[in-house]
């Protein structure tokens, strides 16, 4: 082993030492902490960017101790070393974040050491070489994460939620377990690159059974539907813990996928519960966000949507695309719930338009011919550049061109202004080169680590169909919205999607949410 095989340690231990510091000084204005909790988040984004540097010079490595089952492992290759530098940045923002946001608030200096434990085991989660590492990370994050929603523990909607948190993640957490063992088992090992090669040979019926285990885990942990409520909830938590849950933890279950693409692919009855689960989620989530009117609860829907559509990704075999879409919604999703105080200021002071231009059904109908057309055309350009696609791609991108549609309707409707159609039409072919540009750069960066998507057969294809015509049907209904959104049954429909269709609420009467009165 080299010693540059033991950098993915160095950051969680830099952060450890700092949060144990943090812990004995929990009250307000802690001195120095503060600012020394962003120095060791500086200094673990420091440790990832060398450890990038590192791979490049060297190439992957392992480090570890123990053998079988039991092996205690970190890797650094190519996903691992991406993910790390992503969740150290995002870390060291959002640390630096909270030093003006809780400046002299009650247990400060614990908020601090809790929010530096966090990233620690995030990282050692998403840079986990073995199934004990990762299983031990899980249950670390989750055990932190819960003292982070419950920092205010006087507040009865924070305690639910934390409640609703536990639940499930410790679920997850649960089925992992048992998901790791009969892999490890089946496999005799626990290292997760022996594990992922044995897969592509042979896959034992108790390997099956716990990829199975695998994708559900990958489920819970990622607020899939129908147990997405808690996701919704933890606005009582400060705002810099939102955006780390929102921004980072959130796309744990999507890590733990592409770390074991290889096994969960060999599966096709796990690959097709992924898609099926996902693009209902995605649905589900993103019907429900356009009827909220806070801003940061409209955000927590956005995370559910956009987590369905990613475990879709994962079912589809676009294991690139997955990873790239991890790093860009973090991104966004941290800057959203940094900025949303902020936002509504200006969107308060911003001038009111006048009457909205409404589309109707032939400028629908146009703007998707425009925008398949325009799909074709970037499809065929980038193919001429050497980029394979591959059906799956291709179908998700079909998904893509039904916002594409969306937004260009907007700029078809009759009173709309010719700066607007300007604009969507500039903005549509901004989006679509976007998605072929960026997914040959993630080929690129990740194409050598992660396995290509599978040979499409009769399941695919029905699924593919099904997923097009779900999606399609919906951006449909979206553009036409507007022309029947007076009738009263939509009101109706808004109060159901409004509320989730209810599904929280019956979490709640289960775990006897509504009755959380009590600290726990």
């Amino acid at each position: 082993m080299t010693t540059y095989a033991l950098l993915p340690l160095l950051a969680p231990l830099i952060l450890l030492a700092t949060a144990a510091l943090a812990l004995r000084r929990p009250g307000p204005r802690p001195a120095p902490l503060p600012r020394l909790a962003e120095g060791a988040s500086l200094a673990a984004l420091a440790c990832a960017a060398a450890g990038i540097a590192a791979l490049l010079w060297a190439g992957p490595a392992t480090a570890g101790i123990g053998r079988g089952v039991m092996q205690l492992a970190l890797r650094l290759d190519a996903v691992s070393a991406s993910m790390a530098l992503l969740v150290s940045f995002v870390g060291w923002v959002v640390v630096r974040y909270s030093r003006t946001y809780l400046d002299g608030e009650a247990r400060e200096g614990r908020f601090h050491g809790l929010m530096l434990a966090t990233l620690a085991a995030v990282l050692i989660l998403v840079q986990a070489g073995s199934l004990a590492v990762l299983v031990l990370g899980f249950i670390t994050v989750g055990l932190v994460l819960r003292q982070l929603l419950l920092f205010y523990p006087e507040r009865p909607e924070a305690r639910r939620a934390a409640a609703k948190f536990t639940l499930v993640w410790g679920a997850g957490d649960g089925v992992l377990v048992l998901a790791a063992l009969l892999v490890a088992v089946s496999y005799g090992t626990g290292a997760i690159s022996g594990i992922t090669a044995a897969a592509a040979q042979d896959m034992p019926l108790a390997a099956r059974f716990g990829v199975a285990l695998l994708v559900l885990a990958a489920v819970l942990k990622t607020a899939a539907f129908p147990l997405h409520g808690w996701l919704t909830e933890v606005m009582e938590a400060p705002t810099p813990v939102s955006a780390l849950l929102h921004a980072g933890i959130i796309n744990s279950g999507g890590v733990l996928l592409i770390g074991l693409a290889p096994l969960v692919q060999a599966n096709a009855g796990a690959m097709a519960a992924l898609m099926m689960i996902g693009g209902l989620t995605a649905l589900f989530g993103a019907a429900v966000m356009l009827t909220q009117s806070a801003v940061k609860t409209a955000l927590a829907w956005s995370t559910v949507a956009q987590m369905g559509f990613m475990l879709l990704q994962c079912g589809l075999g676009l294991w690139t695309l997955a990873l790239l879409h991890i790093v860009a919604h973090s991104l966004y999703k941290a800057h959203a719930f940094l900025s949303s105080g902020s936002a509504v200021t200006a969107v308060a002071a911003v001038r009111r338009p006048g009457p909205i231009a409404v589309p109707g059904a032939s400028a629908v109908a146009r703007a998707f011919l425009i925008a398949l057309a325009l799909f074709a055309a970037v499809a065929w350009l980038f193919a001429r550049l050497g980029a394979q696609e591959s059906p799956q791609s291709l179908a998700l991108g079909a998904i893509l061109v039904f916002g594409v549609a969306y937004l260009v309707a907007q700029g078809l409707a009759d009173a709309a202004p010719r700066a607007l159609t300007l604009r969507t039409a500039a903005a549509s072919a901004a989006a679509t080169v976007a998605y072929f540009g960026f997914q040959f750069i993630a080929h690129g960066l990740w194409g050598r680590s992660l396995p290509a998507p599978p040979q499409a057969g009769p399941l695919e294809w029905a699924l593919i169909v099904l997923a097009l015509v779900s999606f399609g049907t919906v951006a449909v209904a979206q553009a036409l919205f507007p022309l029947w959104a007076h009738h009263p049954a939509t009101a109706g429909l808004r109060v159901h999607l409004a509320n989730g269709l209810y599904l929280n609420a019956a979490l709640d009467r289960m775990i006897g949410g509504f009755r959380l009165a009590r600290p726990i």
